[in-house]
């Protein structure tokens, strides 16, 4: 039997416990006792197989959070949980202290394998100034509000310049950038980010690692990898997810905690301070050790 959320009006202004695996802060999202799984096709009525099973997690107000696991995991379901954009069969969510639909426009959110369509010929301010259209009071036509808020969030993500280029003209590391300056562009209290490393180059990886720790001195921070040398050198906490969820502390993930969660052996590895920790083949004079963790050949 799972709990029945509390007051809207209570969650997310108490303080925070104290406790190993937290950091600081009110709680601005809170799930609680969470299940879930997708319908199944042709009114199938097997066993269920939850993608996500009695899944609680604690977001805070200073939070920069990494949320693992393998493919099919459930990360990504869970994010768009905290969105409002699934709802779960069993247990509940607050965001703000509210349910997640009524406070989407306060959710900065960047996609898995978003893609912007190199052959428009919208412009990077274009692009940004779609994260508007939630708080634009007149739909896709955008007033002076709209515009200072974009142009602040390309300023935030060091893109200003750019900001007149077309978008098909710019880098991986670039576009990226600018999603994450469209999601900026809303306002967002909340942060959530899936994947944001993937598929561009190592040494573009750590400017954009350098920028999300800038964001986070203004906004909590979940982000979803694959990368566990990412997650486990940049982050505060660590939510390890396959089907359930446990949080740790960074400084408690060790290569049997990782060995025993995947099921598999996993690598450690001290990155030296010249290595992009993306690089799965880490030819940067980094050798075996208990500080890091990286596991290969893995993505989500």
């Amino acid at each position: 039997m799972f709990s029945s959320p509390p007051s809207d009006q209570n969650l997310g202004t108490e303080p925070r416990p104290s406790s190993s695996g937290k950091t600081g802060g009110e709680v601005v999202v809170r799930v609680e006792g969470v299940s879930f799984t997708y319908a199944r096709q042709n009114g199938a009525s097997a066993a269920t197989e939850w993608i996500l099973e009695d899944v609680s997690l604690e977001v805070f107000a200073d939070d920069f959070l990494g949320i693992i696991g393998p493919n099919g995991g459930g990360k990504t379901t869970l994010l768009k949980i905290i969105l409002g954009l699934l709802e779960p069969q069993k247990g509940w969510v607050r965001v703000f202290g509210r349910p997640p639909r009524e406070v989407r426009h306060q959710i900065g959110y960047v996609p898995q394998h978003a893609r912007i369509d190199a052959t428009v010929t919208a412009t990077v301010l274009d692009i940004v100034l779609a994260g508007r259209i939630a708080r634009s009071r007149w739909g896709f036509r955008y007033g002076k509000r709209d515009h200072e808020a974009a142009r602040a969030a390309l300023e935030m993500t060091g893109i200003a310049p750019l900001a007149h280029r077309r978008i098909g003209t710019l880098s991986g590391g670039q576009r990226q950038r600018v999603l994450i300056a469209r999601a900026l562009a809303s306002d967002p209290k909340l942060l959530l980010l899936d994947e944001p490393t993937a598929g561009i180059d190592p040494y573009v990886e750590q400017n954009l690692t350098d920028l999300l720790h800038q964001l986070n001195e203004r906004l909590p921070i979940v982000v979803v990898s694959h990368d566990i040398g990412f997650v486990s050198t940049h982050l505060k906490r660590v939510a390890c997810l396959n089907r359930r969820l446990t949080v740790h502390r960074v400084s408690e993930i060790t290569q049997a905690t990782m060995s025993d969660f995947y099921r598999e052996h996993v690598h450690m590895v001290h990155h030296v301070a010249s290595c992009p920790l993306g690089d799965p083949g880490c030819q940067h004079g980094c050798q075996l050790s208990t500080e890091s963790v990286m596991r290969e050949g893995h993505g989500d």
